[in-house]
């Protein structure tokens, strides 16, 4: 949260479900998981090589108001049915005839005038799911209908012939996202410090805690000393990361900005991360919203932003091959409520950043508001396509190996394969 945000209360159900971020170390996998510190790596004795492409998905937890931060101006019935909260026109930022972004995402302006930023409006899951928890579930699965419980990043994993357990990273002190779940292995950890053996650190000069460990678990064939081995071969693997220089004063002071300086130097230690996941909490804003000029949404607002430029300006020469999505569960309605603040709605909005995106542009179909109280914004993209689009452009990868039965449809956000 950023530490200029007043708390707001939020509906229940997310309430619960963000307090994962309290539980340190705590993964569910299938395979042999070994915690060592606050990190947790699954079993896997495959060596890591650099990373051609690298995905980072920001998750914005609590349900984000796509229509706040990329405002329908031309669309009437934003003003009517926003009185109190809708961004004014003349604030907008990089305005086309619809639509234009919200004033405090003015740090990411260098982004989209290079044409390394966009945006795609009206996205979503097929059907509206108003609940954080099952729909959170629904679109990082992404795959509706199937009993096989595998996130749609670990199937993406899965596509490639390595199976080491630093190709998919959570950078996070909880839970593993659902979408890094499933048989590929991956890695957890709240940050590059906490990815050591306690007590193996520069003051055991002699590494003997390590010997310890190696002459205890080496000969040992069980499901938990080939999870040791695994962990010893990635903290080796890891090395590189833990002697890259932390940047951690040229983001925001947030826990968004300290995450994705930790995302940064993960990537610039270039030891083989392909996928990294990264949440950015407390949209969920049934009231107090804000205005343009202050409150709840503006610092969140201010936050993604400036965190989101710092990441890039951060990456040094491995920025060419790193490509960032936004996503959130749902939306929120069209009409703010009777607190000035939004209910759950359904369709969304999601950014694209850096490597493949064609920027500077506004992408999905516009299906136009209306101002009833139950209103929402209508999805006219797949949440899924979007993704699907990153997924063949950047990997090369089979869009039906990481979305099982599912026909995407073209966006054009994403330039060909590799460019």
């Amino acid at each position: 949260m950023n530490p200029t945000t007043t708390t707001q209360p939020c509906c229940p159900e997310f309430a619960r479900i963000s307090r994962r971020g309290l539980f340190s170390g705590a993964l569910a996998l299938a395979g042999a998981t070994t915690v060592v510190g606050s990190a947790a790596i699954t079993a896997s004795a495959a060596a890591s090589t650099p990373a051609d492409s690298v995905l980072v998905v920001l998750s914005l937890r609590g349900a984000a108001d796509g229509l706040s931060l990329v405002v329908p101006h031309a669309d009437p019935v934003y003003y009517s049915a926003r009185p109190r909260i809708a961004v004014p026109a003349d604030r907008l930022l990089a305005k086309d005839g619809m639509f234009g972004l919200h004033p405090k995402l003015a740090p990411l302006l260098p982004l989209w005038e290079s044409g390394q930023l966009a945006a795609v409006q009206a996205t979503g899951l097929a059907a509206p799911n108003r609940s954080h928890f099952s729909a959170m579930e629904e679109v990082e699965d992404a795959d509706p209908g199937s009993d096989v419980r595998t996130g749609w990043l670990n199937r993406l994993i899965g596509t490639d012939a390595g199976r080491s357990p630093l190709q998919g990273f959570n950078v996070s002190g909880g839970v593993v996202p659902t979408s890094l779940y499933g048989p590929e292995p991956v890695m957890s950890a709240g940050n590059v410090a906490s990815v050591h053996i306690p007590g193996d650190d520069k003051w055991d000069l002699t590494k003997g805690r390590r010997s310890s460990l190696r002459r205890m678990w080496d000969g040992n064939s069980t499901s938990l000393g080939t999870a040791m081995k695994s962990v010893f071969d990635a903290l080796d693997d890891f090395a590189p990361v833990i002697d890259t220089p932390d940047h951690a004063d040229a983001y925001p002071r947030s826990d968004l900005g300290r995450a994705l300086s930790e995302v940064a130097r993960v990537i610039r230690g270039n030891v083989g991360v392909e996928v990294i996941t990264v949440d950015q909490g407390d949209w969920d804003m049934h009231s107090d919203l804000g205005t343009a000029e202050r409150g709840w949404l503006y610092n969140n607002a201010a936050d993604l932003a400036a965190s989101i430029a710092a990441f890039f300006k951060d990456l040094g020469d491995q920025r060419s091959k790193v490509t960032l999505v936004t996503i959130s569960e749902f939306g929120r309605r069209v009409v703010e409520n009777a607190s000035m603040g939004l209910d759950h709605g359904y369709g969304n909005v999601m950014f694209l950043a850096g490597a493949g995106v064609k920027g500077g542009k506004y992408y999905g179909t516009w299906p136009g508001l209306t101002d009833d109280g139950d209103s929402d914004l209508l999805v006219t993209t797949d949440y899924r396509s979007v993704l699907a689009e990153v997924v063949s452009t950047r990997f090369g990868a089979s869009t039906a190996a990481v979305f099982p039965r599912f026909q995407p449809e073209t966006v054009g956000a994403m330039t060909s394969l590799q460019t």
